[in-house]
């Protein structure tokens, strides 16, 4: 399994986490489990000795309460306390402080930006500083940092790599993030790990794994590809279709991925970053909120106070 065998280091702290909290539970689950088969053995109906046995008075053992509750509250306060420098260490907001073990990041590392945006059923990979996008193909360079902004275009998806890292949240309107590194070079599943509708089986893509070579070269393959990604090509690519190919976008509008995140790719939209209020109050407000963004610098009339 991909969880347990993953290339990347948060991936990697991510399921020694797993192991050690299913280790600590195993340790009250297995001597229960034995006992229980044990007691049941042992005290049978044609078990003489469970006769000799018998104790009907007998009610309260304080090293026997001692062994159970004292047991289950130890691993408790050992779970607690590992979850809680974990929630921290691994917050998928916190940039990388390492790329392995005993391995820091190396001071004034720039990590790798990649702006994703969860379409209906495809997904849409933005770098900004190299300008180009692609769809349904990641890559990145073994052990450089990346640095992820995820969004959605419609309703809410999962953006998920196992070998990378866990699973986070797209949503529309909203921008979430993640921190991770790959670790070893190879070619990657991931795909959605929320049900979107009737698209989201082959809502699939391939994370690869590049040397810096290699990455550069195929930054350099992606610009020589003839389409550039406009705002009126985004329209089209958002449109729900299943089973997308790659593709791959020698240019980029630098302000898209922010437009997607406001809720406004198209021309005439109002952006949620320049309402003053969620909803405006009346079709006058709307109108004069499109004038305004269709005329950049045009003030907008202040409304009378009701």
């Amino acid at each position: 399994m991909v969880v347990l065998n993953p290339s990347g280091d948060i991936a990697a702290q991510q399921r020694d986490l797993v192991l050690l909290a299913t280790g600590l539970m195993l340790l009250i689950i297995v001597p229960v489990i034995l006992l229980t088969l044990f007691f049941a053995w042992k005290y049978r109906a044609s078990n003489p000795a469970s006769e000799a046995s018998y104790a009907p008075d007998w009610h309260h053992s304080t090293r026997l309460e001692m062994l159970v509750w004292g047991a289950p509250l130890a691993i408790i306060l050992v779970l607690g306390a590992v979850t809680w420098v974990t929630s921290h260490t691994l917050d998928p907001y916190r940039p990388l402080a390492r790329l392995a073990p005993n391995r820091p990041v190396p001071a004034n590392t720039r990590p790798l930006e990649v702006d994703v945006v969860a379409l209906d059923w495809k997904w849409l990979f933005i770098y900004p500083e190299q300008g180009i996008a692609t769809v349904n193909e990641l890559a990145a360079p073994v052990d450089r940092p990346i640095a992820f902004k995820i969004t959605a275009s419609s309703v809410m998806n999962s953006f998920y790599t196992p070998a990378l890292a866990g699973q986070i949240y797209a949503m529309p309107g909203m921008q979430t993030q993640l921190h991770a590194v790959i670790n070893k070079p190879g070619v990657y599943d991931g795909f959605s790990a929320n049900y979107s509708g009737a698209g989201f089986s082959g809502m699939r893509f391939k994370f690869k794994g590049l040397s810096q070579a290699d990455f550069d070269s195929w930054v350099a393959q992606a610009k020589a590809a003839p389409p550039a990604l406009t705002r009126a090509d985004y329209l089209t690519l958002a449109r729900p279709s299943a089973d997308e190919p790659v593709r791959r976008y020698s240019s980029i509008d630098p302000t898209l991925f922010l437009a997607i995140v406001n809720r406004c790719p198209a021309a005439g939209q109002i952006c949620k970053d320049q309402m003053k209020s969620p909803i405006p109050s009346s079709p006058m407000a709307v109108a004069m909120a499109n004038r305004a963004h269709c005329e950049p610098g045009r003030p907008v009339p202040a409304r009378p106070a009701s």
